[in-house]
Parts: C-alpha cells; sequence; structure tokens
C-alpha cells in the first residue's frame, strides 16, 4: 500500500473545559466563530455520505461480498478512503499491523457413521471453532482423558493415541488451542470438544496454528459420544474449509493541515466488515460519514485551532485490532497530545435511536456492564446532549462497554466520547414512542449478517447523527480551552460527575461489536475527578448556549 507521512503525536491531554469568555458575550461568539458548526454541518450533505456507502457497496458486490480485513475488498476500501482524503488535501498515512485472520471457506459437515447414524446441525449442535483447521476425517473416535479435571491439557493425556484417530475431549481448565495442539501433536485427524456445561459450545483457538479440523458439541452430544466410545467402536466425519493465517491489514490516518499538533483530535471509525456481509451500516455509515466531514473540512478550509486526525480502524470486529495498535504504538509525548477521542460505530441503523455514549456514567455506573469515562468524557456526552436539544431532538445514554473503538483510548485515560444508533438490542416501546420505528425489534436487523447492505439505512437517522458529528468535530477543532478539572489529563483521573441528562437509559447494545465480544476496559486506576457543582451548572449552561449556536 502506498504510504503517507509518519504517524504523526497524540496525547493523554484532556477535554475541553467550557470557555468562559465566550459564554460571556454573544458578539464574541459570533465574531470568533467558535461554536457556530452551521457551514459545516450544511456542507456536510446525506448525498455525500450516501456516495461514499454506494462506493463501499460496490466494492464489497465486487470482492464476495465482505470488505472484512484481510480480504481484498477491505484493501480496496482502504485505497477508496485514501485517495478521496489525499484529494481533499490531506496529509495520509496508511499504518500496516498483522492480525490473525479466520474465515470459513465452505459449510462444515458432523456426523456419527456408525453405530445409529446421526448427521448434526451445524449452529446448534456443533460448530467450527476459529481459527480451525481444514479437512474431511471419517475415522474411529478416541475419548480422552474422561474423569479428569483437566482432560487434553497434557501431553501425557494423549499417551497411546491412535495415530489418525478423532479425539473426543470435554472443555475445562486450559484454552481450547492446547487441546488441540496436543491432539494434533498424538496424531489426530480432527478435534470434538464438548462442553462441560449445558448449551452449545462456540469457541476459539485463539490463533492459528492448528491443522487439522476441530469443532464443538454441546455437553449433552459429547456424553453419549463418550458413553457410546466405552461400549464399541463410534465412527465420525468431520468436514471443515477454512482460511487460518496470519495477514496484514491497515489503518488509515489523515492529519489536517494545521492546528495545534500537541493538541489533537483523533475523530474515528472502524473501516472493515464482518466476513458474513458488506457492512454498510456497520461501519460503512460512520465510516462514510467522517469521510465526508473530513473532505469538507479539507475542501472548503473550516478553520482549526487544534490539530484533527481523522481515523479508520481496521480489524474492529475481530476485538478492536486496529485501534488497539495503534494506541499501544504510540509513545507517551505521543499520548500525551491526544487531546480527545470521538467515534462512531453504527449511525445509520433502520430502527434507530440517537444514542450518545455516557461519558460521565450517570446512566451507567462502573460495575454495570461499562466502563469509567476518564475526565472529560462528561463534557464530550454534554456536547452532544446539548446539540440535540436544541435541535429539538431527545436521546438516549448508552454505556462504555467496550464494544468499539473508544475502549483503547480510555484505558489509557484519554477522553471519549461518541455516537451510536443501536446493533442487536430490542427498540422499546418507550424508544418507538420518542424516535418511531418499530417497538419489539432489533434496531438493526441485518446486523452482521449479509443483508448489511446499501438498503440497510434510515436516512433520517443517518441525517440527524452525521449532522451532530460534524458539529462536535468542528466544536473540538475549534476550542482554545482545555475539558478537564484545572487542564491537562493527569494519569489517574477516570471520570466526571454527571453533567447533562438525557431521556434515560434504553434497551441498548452499546458499540459494533457484538456481545459475545464484550471486553472489560480498564481505565487507569486513581480518585475520580470531583468538580464543585455550581462549577457543573456553569458548565452545562455554557454548553447550552453553545448549543444555541448550532440551530438550523
Amino acid at each position: 500500500m502506498k504510504k503517507g507521512s509518519s504517524i504523526m503525536r497524540r496525547s493523554l491531554c484532556a477535554l475541553l473545559a467550557v470557555p468562559v469568555a465566550l459564554a460571556m458575550a454573544a458578539p464574541a461568539i459570533a465574531a470568533d466563530d467558535a461554536f457556530n458548526s452551521n457551514g459545516l454541518r450544511k456542507a456536510v450533505t446525506l448525498e455525500g455520505i450516501r456516495e461514499h456507502q454506494q462506493a463501499l457497496q460496490n466494492i464489497a458486490s465486487m470482492n464476495g461480498n465482505t470488505r472484512a480485513s484481510g480480504t481484498p475488498g477491505y484493501d480496496a476500501s482502504v485505497a477508496y478512503v485514501r485517495d478521496r482524503l489525499e484529494n481533499a488535501g490531506y496529509d495520509v498515512t496508511v499504518q500496516p499491523f498483522d492480525f490473525a485472520f479466520f474465515r470459513e471457506t465452505g459449510t462444515p459437515e458432523f456426523a456419527r457413521v456408525s453405530p445409529s447414524p446421526r448427521t448434526y446441525t451445524h449452529g446448534t449442535e456443533f460448530s467450527t471453532m476459529t481459527y480451525s483447521g481444514s479437512g474431511t476425517p471419517q475415522a474411529n473416535a478416541t475419548a480422552v482423558d474422561t474423569g479428569s479435571a483437566d482432560p487434553g491439557c497434557q501431553a501425557s493425556d494423549f499417551a497411546g493415541f491412535p495415530a489418525g484417530n478423532i479425539a473426543v475431549v470435554q472443555r475445562g481448565f486450559c484454552p481450547f488451542k492446547d487441546k488441540a495442539i496436543n491432539a494434533q501433536n498424538a496424531g489426530a485427524s480432527g478435534v470434538v470438544i464438548y462442553n462441560n456445561t449445558a448449551g452449545a459450545l462456540n469457541g476459539t483457538l485463539g490463533t492459528p496454528g492448528q491443522n487439522i479440523p476441530v469443532i464443538g458439541v454441546p455437553q449433552a452430544i459429547g456424553q453419549e459420544l463418550v458413553s457410546q466410545i466405552t461400549a464399541g467402536t463410534v465412527v465420525l466425519r468431520i468436514k471443515t474449509a477454512t482460511e487460518s493465517e496470519i495477514r496484514e491489514t491497515y489503518n488509515v490516518l489523515a492529519d489536517s493541515a494545521k492546528g495545534d499538533p500537541s493538541r489533537t483530535v483523533v475523530a474515528g471509525a472502524h473501516l472493515d466488515s464482518r466476513i458474513e456481509g458488506p457492512g454498510i451500516n456497520d461501519n460503512g455509515s460512520g465510516s462514510a460519514a467522517i469521510l465526508e466531514i473530513a473532505e469538507q473540512m479539507g475542501k472548503k478550509g473550516f478553520p482549526e485551532r487544534n490539530r484533527l486526525r481523522f481515523a479508520w480502524w481496521g480489524a474492529e470486529e475481530l476485538n478492536l485490532l486496529g485501534s488497539t495498535h495503534y494506541v499501544n504504538n504510540l509513545s507517551t509525548g505521543e499520548l500525551n497530545d491526544i487531546m480527545l477521542n470521538l467515534n462512531f460505530d453504527m449511525v445509520g441503523s433502520p430502527n434507530y435511536v440517537r444514542f450518545v455514549y455516557d461519558g460521565d456514567n450517570s446512566a451507567f455506573p462502573v460495575g454495570t456492564g461499562s466502563a469509567a469515562g476518564p475526565d472529560g468524557s462528561g463534557l464530550i456526552e454534554a456536547v452532544f446532549v446539548e446539540y440535540f436539544r436544541n435541535q429539538g431532538l431527545q436521546s438516549d445514554p448508552t454505556p462504555f462497554s467496550g464494544r468499539s473503538d473508544y475502549g483503547p483510548f480510555i484505558a489509557k485515560g484519554i477522553p471519549a466520547g461518541g455516537l451510536f444508533t443501536g446493533a442487536e438490542g430490542t427498540k422499546t416501546p418507550r424508544q418507538a414512542a420518542i424516535y418511531g420505528g418499530t417497538a419489539g425489534i432489533q434496531y438493526d436487523p441485518c446486523y452482521h449478517i449479509a443483508c448489511d447492505t446499501f438498503a440497510n439505512n434510515n436516512d433520517t437517522g443517518l441525517d440527524e447523527m452525521s449532522d451532530a458529528a460534524a458539529h462536535s468535530v468542528y466544536t473540538f477543532a475549534r476550542t482554545k480551552e482545555d475539558v478537564t478539572n484545572g487542564g491537562r489529563l493527569k494519569p489517574g483521573g477516570n471520570g466526571t460527575p454527571p453533567l447533562a441528562n438525557s431521556t434515560g437509559p434504553g434497551n441498548n447494545a452499546g458499540g459494533g461489536l457484538h456481545a459475545d465480544h464484550d471486553r472489560a476496559v480498564a481505565s487507569r486506576s486513581g480518585k475520580r475527578v470531583n468538580r464543585s457543582r455550581k462549577a457543573l451548572r456553569r458548565s452545562v449552561k455554557r454548553l447550552a448556549y453553545y448549543g444555541e449556536q448550532a440551530r438550523r
């Protein structure tokens, strides 16, 4: 891939302590144009965003209906974004990194050939483990180390294992990979791992390296097989077809030509889709929205005091790998240059809600499925909430669940916030009354499946959310002030008290990754930074005033 200049500095800086001087006199704001985002919001059009989404759909259609990291569809998406940014005058960096790629290239099969032949149903009665190898073994089955507390976890558990047989081993004590590698080294032609509790087993082997099929089955099926093996000969057949290897993928980073690099605002969205589909809402919507914002800011020369870095992350769908790579490879000085992170992951869901990340933890306290918002995150939340309020629109909070690319930033103590329109969560009757749409169905019925196409969109929601995104980018690009208590964020500050009320928490998913990808997000430990209630009320009044400047 073509590379531009090297990645620039970033920082563990803090957010925007709202400007007192600008709050005192309306003429000062009008002259300075610090928070009047109307011009940018008019320039950022729904048609422009949909043009980018159509381009991403076309890329997917020409590349196997996917834009997943590690595929030609993703590489073409990177090239499209890079070319548009360079044409708009940006200094673009394509940042490569390696990751563990996996996909199934055929429908898996699992059957008991004898005794009592039975074909098992994929998805409910068995599943291919992530990073399984490929193969079509039909062989006698051997139960491994039954009755042990750590079956298959030691190479010695496979002593005397008949080479070529299929290993049947219970889950427990050690990673699935250890069991699979021990079986492979003992000469097994395939591995069946059965659950140690009721229910299906959908597992991952963590990394490539397995050359034989490895599947997971429910406890009841595994126990039945072990009982039959004990009584006599059991023949099983497994078929898997997979690609499992280390591949290279990319982040795309674009810096504004002007602005203070020691006060860098990172506005990001993940560019990759799932293997299963083109991902035009998840997350072609966020990617297209920030691309349109970046293009309009670059072409029309909207003023910036602070450096803007637009970011399109790779391999988000594989557990935030691109944003994690970016953050983890910054020096302390580069981290300290980052003023804040704005994250836009799924902003056009068909059955949408206007979700704003709960930066002050007022709706989702730490310990209720949410990480602490670093000091300043509450003010980012308030900018969005007050913007919507001044447009006559309501919003709902969504937790910092760790399911999107803000996660690596808040783990380093960097203030963050952003927007989300819902994924696999179900819209409530209250939300349907406020936002329209249909109660009782998902916010995005095509979430993580093949129908997440150009048609999987709500124009009204996308228009509203992209305007709010443009307002926030402009606001933080223009502010002269710091956003945290007393200026720059000190390591250890990890939250702010409540600032602005929204309509209250709803039934929402909290980010773009599926719930089975939830991960703990550890903010830096330390005392919570508390401001006086009077100072907080003043901040809210100032933010509300700036929101008035954002009226159409």
